[in-house]
């Protein structure tokens, strides 16, 4: 992980870059904001800025918006600085750090903010022929396209991939295509020079120059637009790029892994992706089964997640009852190994007693897997109707703005208040989270606050 500490605090950040450093990371300096955002439109990149919090952390999060830079902000202050750490969190910071720093608090952040903790656990021998094959191809310099359902693991098996090859010590670099509009995902890519068009403040380096010597992920690449795919096959395949305004090309030594959830085949037969491209990216394929027909990884996995999110949250791990058990292995996990990570840590979060019973292994509206498979003899057309008339009867005439609303404050309502952890289960930023609850407190609706519920209608 590639850590930017920004500004000074008496030497206090340096003894943090220690302790990450311990941690594994990599550490760079920054003295001041100007510094920070050099680095950053250099590409020499960061997975986590952690900047005193006596800066202006509002501005600075203004000017990374604007220019694109998505990295995550820790703020770091003396202990008795409350009001500017408040501040900071309402700016964007994801937490505040207080200094001196404590080596495990530091650990935790480390891992909780900038996403280091990449679990990779299997025990189906479905899985394991796949991840066989992952760590025959990972030594070379091959492309690899890793497809299977949203929420297999398709992001954690390219990590995998690059910490297994020989450019694992360089930068592992992700894209996501289909977060970004696509007439900003070319500059992304490649980069841009100053004035190149209405924004481009200054150079700044794309995720290619950023990634070379490394490894470049082309996450949901099936969503990139035709007529970037040009762009994209002359890069890959003369392994230089051209900036967005620049006039000469740059060269860049990559590996290319790419992921997909769409059967790209069929994307092109529709003229949606381009054949050429689909070869060059196609050197070796990896096949992800959905978590349905892995059955012996969803109990391996739910007790790994236990673990995790009960360290995570300050409790004691419980086990999972058989009752509960049962109705894991009988769930279809449409939404695959994601959706059973956020079941289980809204278990850890809801359970009580000595064990975790079936009450607490539910869906977010309250309703038991169970009711969402039907019968576990019935055929997929039976499942199908099932889970069809449950989400009419829940759904019919709301808005999606309602259901929307009602997620987030019953998810609230069941993490008492806590903004970070019912972030975590809807998978959404705590920045996004604190947005949609002032919105509704400006609605006039009552918002749960730490430690609390709603006062419900019985």
């Amino acid at each position: 992980m590639r850590l930017l500490i920004v500004g000074n605090l008496s030497g206090q950040l340096s003894t943090a870059s220690k302790m990450a450093m311990d941690r594994g990371a990599k550490v760079a300096h920054a003295d001041n904001l100007n510094s920070a955002l050099k680095s950053l439109r250099a590409g020499q990149g960061a997975d986590l800025l952690m900047v005193d919090v006596g800066l202006d952390i509002a501005a600075l999060i203004a000017k990374l918006d604007q220019e694109r830079i998505h990295v995550p902000i820790v703020a770091c202050g003396v202990e008795h600085d409350a009001r500017a750490a408040v501040n900071a969190i309402q700016a964007g910071a994801k937490e505040y750090i207080p200094l001196p720093p404590d080596a495990e608090l530091i650990a935790a952040v480390l891992e909780a903010v900038a996403g280091e903790s990449r679990d990779f656990l299997y025990r189906d021998d479905t899985m394991a022929a796949v991840v066989k094959l992952a760590d025959q191809i990972a030594p070379s310099n091959a492309s690899v396209l890793i497809t299977g359902e949203s929420g297999t693991g398709k992001e954690v098996l390219a990590q995998h991939i690059h910490n297994k090859s020989q450019r694992a010590s360089k930068p592992f670099i992700t894209i996501n295509c289909a977060a970004i509009p696509d007439n900003l995902l070319e500059s992304e890519l490649f980069g841009h020079e100053k004035g190149a068009f209405t924004g481009a403040v200054a150079r700044r380096i794309g995720k290619f120059e950023e990634a070379s010597t490394g490894t470049l992920l082309l996450d949901e690449i099936s969503e990139m637009d035709i007529r970037l795919q040009s762009k994209l096959l002359r890069a890959i395949q003369e392994r230089v790029i051209d900036r967005v305004g620049g006039k000469r090309p740059v060269p860049v030594d990559i590996r290319i892994i790419a992921t997909s959830n769409r059967d790209l085949a069929q994307s092109v037969r529709e003229g949606a992706f381009r054949e050429d491209l689909l070869y060059r990216l196609n050197v070796v394929n990896l096949k992800l089964p959905p978590l349905r027909e892995r059955p012996g990884d969803i109990l391996a996995l739910a007790d790994h997640f236990v673990a995790k999110y009960s360290q995570a949250n300050g409790l004691d791990p419980l086990p999972l009852s058989a009752d509960a058990r049962r109705q894991l292995t009988t769930n279809r996990w449409p939404g695959n190994v994601r959706e059973l990570e956020n079941t289980i840590h809204r278990a850890v979060l809801l359970a009580s007693g000595e064990e975790i019973g079936q009450e607490a292994v539910r869906m977010p509206d309250g309703s038991r897997l169970e009711t969402m498979i039907g019968n576990a003899n019935h055929g997929p057309a039976a499942q199908a109707a099932v889970a069809a008339e449950a989400v009419s009867r829940s759904l019919v005439g709301r808005t999606v703005a309602q259901v929307e609303r009602d997620l987030i404050l019953q998810t609230l309502d069941h993490c008492l208040g806590n903004r970070t952890h019912a972030a975590n289960i809807l998978g959404i930023s705590i920045r996004t989270l604190r947005n949609k609850l002032r919105q509704y407190s400006g609605e006039g609706l009552d918002v749960p606050t730490p430690g609390e519920q709603r006062k419900l209608a019985s």
